[in-house]
């Protein structure tokens, strides 16, 4: 799956509990996210500046917490921990590895480190890196400095994550009752995903999922054997899969439904609904370039008879 920062991403098996997202790859949460969850994962957590959590946070591996982010239960890690500066816990901190704290950290039930801890005052490492610069230039060592350079500029991600991963968008909003991002969504497939969804891109949702609240989007696209319990809206097609079931109304430009899918509720759309029969070939072939990041969302329509 390819990691585009703008996408928010549920992996397959992702579980939303009744307090938290249950799932067995990396999570990366990015800059001013509020997540109404707690997170528990078998891989690492990453969280990014000025985020809210209100939850545990539980991994088998590492947490890395930036800075000024609130977390509003306790954070356990089997690995080692690392928290930015300003950093607060509401909760406990438990830590089977090194712990690494940042400037003005607040941890208000205390903590259990059996590793190293770190406590430090850090300098922001574009300063590290100015420093060292301006040394080799003194040194008269050019050539050193434009090898730097370049390795900078190829970097993209200095943190590779796993193939199989939880991604919540820069200012995106995840809750019980009402959740906005401002870009895509995906849902892979044997999901259970709890709240509203208020998206300003297109959604798919992988086969076999269930969605327990609304979907709004650009174009919506349902996979087999999925149930949306809410409302579906978009601006453009709605694409249900086969035995998938909607128990909600639906509103839309155009509406693709297989004569084995199900609606209980209302359909309404512009320019019609079609009820057709399914070339499976054909939109297996469309769903691995949509996976790929391929916009086909348009040619949707084309695949049904």
């Amino acid at each position: 799956m390819p990691f585009d920062r703008k996408t928010l991403v549920f992996p397959d098996s992702t579980r939303f509990e009744e307090y938290e997202i249950v799932t067995d790859g990396d999570v990366v949460v990015s800059d001013d996210v509020s997540l109404g969850f707690g997170i528990r994962t078998k891989e690492r957590i990453f969280i990014g500046e000025r985020a809210q959590i209100r939850g545990n946070l539980n991994a088998d591996k590492d947490i890395m917490i930036d800075s000024f982010s609130k977390i509003g239960g306790d954070v356990e890690s089997s690995g080692n921990v690392y928290l930015g500066e300003k950093v607060l816990i509401d909760g406990k901190l438990y830590v089977k590895g090194d712990l690494d704290v940042g400037n003005d950290v607040e941890i208000r039930k205390g903590f259990e480190a059996k590793g190293l801890i770190s406590i430090r005052s850090p300098i922001p490492l574009i300063i590290y890196i100015f420093i060292y610069i301006a040394h080799l230039l003194k040194l008269g060592k050019s050539e050193e400095v434009e090898r730097i350079m370049q390795e900078l500029e190829q970097e993209s991600n200095p943190i590779p994550v796993s193939k199989k991963f939880v991604f919540i968008p820069s200012g995106a909003t995840i809750g019980t009752d009402s959740s906005k991002t401002p870009y895509s969504m995906k849902i892979g497939c044997n999901c259970k995903v709890v709240g509203n969804f208020d998206t300003g891109g297109d959604i798919k949702i992988g086969e076999d999922s269930l969605v327990y609240g609304s979907l709004s989007g650009s174009t919506i696209f349902v996979g087999s054997r999925a149930e949306i319990h809410g409302n579906i809206s978009a601006s453009g097609a709605v694409t249900l899969g086969e035995n998938s079931k909607v128990i909600g109304n639906i509103y839309a430009d155009v509406v693709f439904m297989p004569r084995s899918a199900v609606v209980e509720g209302t359909i309404m759309a512009k320019k019609g609904v079609v009820f057709s029969r399914v070339k499976e070939k054909e939109i297996k072939e469309k769903l691995k370039r949509f996976n790929a990041g391929v916009d086909v969302a348009d040619e949707v329509g084309k695949l049904m008879e």
